[in-house]
């Protein structure tokens, strides 16, 4: 038994980018960036992974810029929106629920003397709107917010960050981290007011090693990496070609978005029946979260003990973000949950893929679990 439930880590490439890679291995390996003719080759299968890539996003393909990681193209959009804004003002609103590299940043930026406001989760682990419009002012120069939080599958609600720094007259850059959220849900930037928006290859079953930021036409932020121009500008570096191409080539193998949600919807919702059979079982994803990913607590069996059991057996789940290496969930702790609680969840996130199969082998291994591990701890 081999059953892989921790899509919102990585996820396993799929055949069309694999297939998309091998060639710009092998053959069209040229540099993008030189003027001979493999170059030329080569900057002609970048541009159409470009292409790609804005056509899910339902956006200009000059509007995408690829990174070498999703963490890269957050960096760049909150650095880069900071720096271009410092002189219109100083606060920046964001979450208490980010990831660690939206949050990280944060930190940095308070360390520089900008004031962050963050917002704490609502019940569902979803911002109030009422508390975003109280944060935002007149000298907010950045709303930075998740669109699907990576541990619990709160969903956001980020059309409200444009209303809000309106209403507001605030001269803010509105940035979504859509990583957890494109491939799985309609993810278009002109719809959720974004002038800077996220994605990662790695998690639409694309390779490891790229990501893309959205840039509205008309915005400019600062380069976050220096060096040869590549992208524009805004990413230096030589572009990860291959990589590059396999993302492309894993957007245009995405299957029609709602018709796949909805069938996610239903598998979560079966699988939900069956853990909360389970006595022992909490959940603490909320109902209407992305269905990708269910949290759940099991009393009585800590996290990486639950995690090597079912590993043992086959069964591949995580503690949480796999950025957060043996820590307790910040997350978790935010939206209030006992420690017991949190010391005992774990992530279930599934892909497309997933059967319902596989989770009837998960929930029986957890029943398992919970009568021959709690009997011995």
């Amino acid at each position: 038994m081999d059953i892989y439930l921790d899509n919102s880590a990585t996820t396993k490439v799929c055949r069309e980018a694999v297939d998309a890679m091998l060639p710009v291995l092998t053959d069209n390996f040229g540099n993008p960036s030189a003027v001979h003719a493999r170059g030329v080759r080569a900057k002609t299968a970048l541009e159409t992974a470009r292409g790609r890539i804005a056509n899910v996003l339902s956006c200009a393909p000059e509007e995408v810029y690829f990174s070498h990681s999703g963490t890269l193209a957050n960096n760049t959009a909150i650095f880069g929106a900071a720096e271009m804004k410092k002189r219109a003002g100083n606060r920046i609103v964001t979450t208490a629920l980010e990831h660690p590299s939206v949050a990280n940043c944060m930190a940095r930026l308070e360390e520089r003397g900008f004031e962050v406001i963050r917002l704490k989760p609502a019940a569902g682990g979803a911002f109030a709107p009422e508390d975003l419009l109280r944060a935002v002012n007149k000298n907010t120069i950045l709303i930075s917010c998740m669109l699907v939080n990576n541990e619990t599958g709160a969903v956001n609600p980020v059309e409200l960050l444009q209303k809000a720094a309106r209403r507001a007259g605030a001269p803010a850059l509105i940035h979504v981290d859509a990583i957890q959220a494109f491939g799985k849900m309609p993810v278009k930037p002109g719809k959720l007011g974004a002038d800077l928006l996220t994605i990662s290859g790695h998690k639409i079953h694309g390779p490891k090693g790229v990501g893309a930021l959205y840039v509205r036409k008309g915005v400019q932020i600062r380069p976050y990496v220096v060096g040869g121009g590549q992208e524009n500008g805004l990413f230096s570096g030589t572009e990860p070609l291959p990589a590059i191409v396999g993302f492309g080539a894993a957007a245009a193998a995405l299957p029609d978005v709602n018709r796949t949600l909805e069938r996610m919807h239903e598998l979560r919702r079966y699988a939900a029946e069956q853990l909360k059979a389970l006595p022992a079982v909490a959940i603490n994803s909320p109902a209407d979260g992305l269905p990708y990913i269910i949290n759940l607590s099991v009393a009585g069996i800590p996290s990486q003990v639950l995690i090597n059991y079912l590993s043992e057996r086959g069964i591949y789940v995580s503690a949480g973000s796999a950025c957060k290496k043996g820590h307790r969930s910040e997350v978790l702790s935010v939206m209030g949950l006992p420690p017991a609680r949190i010391d005992s969840a774990i992530r279930v996130s599934m892909s497309r893929y997933t059967t319902r199969e596989e989770l009837d082998a998960l929930v029986g291994e957890i029943r398992n679990a919970t009568k021959n591990i709690r009997t011995k701890l």
